[in-house]
């Protein structure tokens, strides 16, 4: 079983992929983090991420490059939203995602591309949204978490500006996929979010599976 799980940054999207792979036993793949981890060979090389031809020679990451901790950083985070808009760069990481989906028994992977690009035919889809407010201040409070203070105005601007960017690129802008299913998790503490995600799953697969 395949299940793609798309949206904006800090919308819980990938807590509740998480919690899908952990409740279906399945193996997760946070795709954002690969992106995540060109932009981080791109800012330790003092490379450009706005040019497609440093992004690209910044593809060929080791795996053990997603276990470091400073791909998470507001600052790597920032960068993967610029890397990501080139083409090529997406092209580069497109087979490898691939991979990771299709293997035996299925996968839980989330993005901004998964049900519309990595896996189209994916079992069940989510699209998980949540108000540009709302996630600044849940990017805010994971900041200042890890001792990274900004202000809650600034963290705003830049969920609005990576928004922007994501869904206005031309190669797999961020938007709902066809047929999947859009859970607002605005106003949802992570239980209730995780259990809905988990009953929208549970229709998908049943309505596919009877149209089998």
């Amino acid at each position: 079983m395949i299940i793609a799980v798309d949206g904006p940054a800090a919308s819980g999207k990938g807590t509740i992929a998480r919690a899908l792979a952990r409740h279906y036993g399945l193996p997760h793949l946070d795709t954002g983090l690969l992106y995540r981890a060109v932009a981080a060979t791109v800012l330790r090389e003092e490379l450009d991420p706005a040019k497609e031809a440093d992004a690209v020679a910044s593809c060929s990451f080791d795996d053990l490059l997603l276990a470091d901790e400073w791909l998470r950083t507001d600052e790597v985070g920032k960068a993967a939203s610029v890397v990501s808009a080139h083409p090529l760069v997406r092209a580069a990481l497109l087979a490898r995602q691939k991979r990771f989906a299709q293997q035996p028994g299925g996968a839980v992977l989330d993005g901004r591309d998964i049900g519309t690009v990595i896996a189209p035919d994916a079992d069940a889809k989510l699209f998980v949204k949540a108000t540009p407010t709302i996630r600044a201040q849940r990017r805010h409070a994971e900041l200042r978490s890890r001792g990274v203070f900004s202000s809650l105005d600034r963290v705003l601007a830049d969920i609005r500006a990576r928004d922007d960017r994501d869904s206005k690129r031309t190669e797999a802008p961020l938007t709902v996929a066809p047929g999947a299913d859009v859970l607002d998790t605005s106003f949802l503490s992570i239980e209730p979010a995780v259990r809905k995600a988990i009953e929208l799953v549970e229709a998908q697969v049943k309505k596919k599976r009877a149209g089998a």
